[in-house]
């Protein structure tokens, strides 16, 4: 789920010198159809903003002048995904590819056999192996096997006010102990220490709460594929979360709107949210602007002040940082076979960069640049317009240290249930929401954290046994 997911946003699209070099290459290359010119390709997008996907047929519209192939972009709603998805197999009416999909979704399609993996391979390979972030790859192949092309991804993120930080005397934010520390030192009347969801019916929660739990090697299951929400590092992780939540934080359960308001008020000195908050802290959207008192002549304050941390390491743990890496897929069984190649290898080479810049500071690219240039689409994206009503790239906002460093993050990304070739059961809890109704419930003062643990561990036990 991504944060943005309830405040949709004009996305940007680029127009840019375009080159044949990939999608040529590929042209002979599986498939029986061809790619005639007459064919359309059905193209369903989970960026289903209305201007991201005008956005994205904007960029097909130009591959369809480059190669004669037609493509019809549809806006897919992610909520719903799984049971459009289903309904289309079953009717015989899946697409030809699907975008910006998340693992989740790569996980389920594979399991139900709807992915066309020899293309993806195809793809992968023509563009070039080492062109793509090693880490994207590996969580989108499973036993060895390439499920979907890795397109981008975005990053969950702890954002914190460096002057208050200063002040005091505080490191960065960057361990447990230091989050614990920060929020309890800086907690007051007039500010809180951190804000953070608890929401029990949002993925939100889940994410805010995994990005704690991978530093402290806190997992969703082991090798065995037994379910390890009620270790001990999980319940230090759960402590964490409680302690944050009742003694520095904000009353009431908080949710992504919530916890980006308090944080743009001034009112927190910690927020956990994803990296589509980096250009509204800069005051670039007009229906999220930053409201701090020192905002009020400058509203990129908060940009200016706020410290940036991508991975926090747990007691004994390594840092570590929760990330999306979403991916084009091309569909099992279609007649458009070798056309759906074609179009999955122009959006990662000629229109990339103009996909990056539907929503850069949610869109990190996944393959860095070409054979020929190793950091072309990095470079680019470096200097790729984000915002609504003021567009400024992000470099000229954040300092070079933290680009970089999101440039970077999605080679180290971690997620639960995916190394373990567990996918399915990390999409079917995004169902259920195992975690996130423990963290209510444990923040409401119903279970304590080697309870909520436990009821957690319990539900996804039982998800797990459902998919048997």
């Amino acid at each position: 789920m991504r944060a943005d997911i309830r405040t949709p946003r004009k996305g940007v699209a680029l127009a840019g010198l375009l080159t044949l070099a990939a999608t040529a290459a590929l042209a002979g290359c599986g498939g029986d159809d061809g790619g005639t010119a007459d064919a359309t390709l059905t193209v369903w997008s989970l960026e289903n903003q209305t201007d991201r996907v005008a956005a994205t047929q904007a960029i097909a519209d130009r591959f369809t002048t480059a190669t004669g192939i037609k493509v019809k972009i549809v806006a897919t709603d992610e909520n719903q995904f799984s049971s459009l998805i289903t309904s289309a197999a079953a009717g015989g009416t899946l697409p030809d590819v699907v975008g910006a999909l998340p693992l989740a979704a790569v996980a389920q399609m594979s399991t139900n056999g709807l992915l066309d993996t020899e293309a993806a391979k195809t793809i992968v390979d023509q563009l070039g192996t080492a062109t793509f972030s090693p880490r994207a790859l590996e969580l989108t192949r499973q036993d060895g096997t390439q499920l979907a092309v890795p397109s981008d991804g975005w990053a969950q993120l702890l954002f914190y006010r460096k002057d208050l930080f200063d002040a005091a005397g505080l490191p960065a934010p960057d361990t447990h102990d230091k989050i614990r520390q920060a929020a309890q030192k800086l907690n007051s009347k007039a500010i809180a220490g951190i804000t953070t969801a608890t929401v029990p019916n949002d993925a939100f929660t889940a994410q805010s709460f995994e990005n704690f739990a991978l530093g402290a090697n806190c997992q969703l299951v082991d090798e065995a594929k037994n379910i390890t929400l009620d270790s001990p590092q999980c319940v230090q992780t759960f402590q964490l979360y409680d302690d944050l939540v009742k003694n520095y934080s904000v009353p009431g359960a908080q949710d992504v709107d919530t916890t980006r308001a308090t944080y743009f008020s001034g009112k927190a000195a910690m927020v956990v949210w994803s990296s589509f908050l980096l250009d509204e802290m800069a005051g670039l959207r007009n229906d999220a602007v930053p409201t701090c008192p020192q905002c009020k002549t400058d509203k990129a304050f908060l940009a200016k002040n706020s410290g940036i941390v991508t991975a926090i390491a747990g007691p004994g743990g390594r840092p570590s940082q929760f990330g999306e890496i979403t991916s084009w897929a091309v569909t099992n069984g279609g007649e458009q076979t070798d056309a759906a190649k074609r179009f999955v290898a122009y959006m990662m080479n000629e229109g990339y960069t103009d996909w990056l810049g539907i929503a850069p500071e949610g869109k990190f690219p996944v393959r860095k640049g070409t054979e020929q240039e190793a950091t072309k689409f990095t470079t680019a994206w470096n200097d790729l317009p984000a915002g609504v009503d003021t567009k400024k790239p992000l470099g000229e906002i954040y300092p070079p240290e933290v680009i970089d460093a999101l440039a970077q993050s999605p080679d180290t990304f971690q997620r639960w249930g995916f190394p373990q070739k567990q996918g399915a059961l990390v999409g079917a809890t995004l169902g259920e929401l195992p975690v996130p109704k423990a963290i209510n419930a444990m923040t409401g003062g119903e279970l304590d954290p080697a309870g909520a643990a436990k009821r957690a561990a319990e539900d996804v036990e039982t998800i797990q046994k459902s998919l048997e």
